[in-house]
């Protein structure tokens, strides 16, 4: 009973109110610092990137006082100079904060190089897929007298034989000495 009373009392029902007033108060003003705090509402809008050296990009990045980051830069694109960037996330025209970080991709300077599949004494179509997924071309096709109907004998590339696990940049053109399976 006396539990009651006391929650009921003028002196609980003061300090209630109180602390309630407090409270907003002080909610009222970590909201106010928050949003000063955080820039609410003040966004910039990330610039075109693609296609830019680094050094232009970063200029730009700099101008908009936004950060930058290069990611992994090993899909090499022939239709961008060498170390542009061709992918930035986010996209250009989005609107993000100051001192956002724009992670770029940057074209290597050339496509990295592969190891040359063994597809010595495989069907052609073996070797064309080895081939493709790897990401190598096949070139021309040449017969020799062999057993082995379309058979790979050898493999070429610029002329020159090479062998399995020779190290050629990806899409490289690889050129194929195939069995045209008549007997010597």
């Amino acid at each position: 009973m006396n539990f009651i009373k006391f929650l009921f009392s003028k002196s609980f029902v003061k300090q209630l109110i109180l602390a309630f007033i407090v409270s907003v108060v002080f909610v009222f003003l970590a909201l106010k610092w928050l949003k000063s705090y955080t820039n609410h509402g003040a966004f910039v809008t990330v610039p075109a990137l693609t296609g830019k050296t680094f050094d232009a990009a970063q200029i730009l990045i700099n101008e908009h006082e936004l950060r930058s980051e290069v990611q992994d830069s090993s899909n090499y694109n022939p239709n961008y100079p060498k170390g542009a960037v061709i992918e930035q996330d986010p996209l250009e025209g989005s609107q993000v904060k100051e001192g956002r970080k724009i992670y770029l991709i940057l074209n290597p300077s050339a496509y990295r190089t592969v190891a040359v599949p063994d597809v010595i004494r495989r069907t052609f179509r073996q070797a064309k897929s080895s081939f493709e997924a790897v990401g190598f071309q096949i070139g021309t096709k040449t017969y020799k007298d062999d057993l082995g109907e379309d058979e790979v004998l050898q493999l070429r590339h610029n002329g020159q034989i090479i062998e399995a696990g020779t190290m050629l940049p990806k899409t490289s053109k690889i050129d194929l000495v195939l069995g045209n399976g008549v007997r010597k």
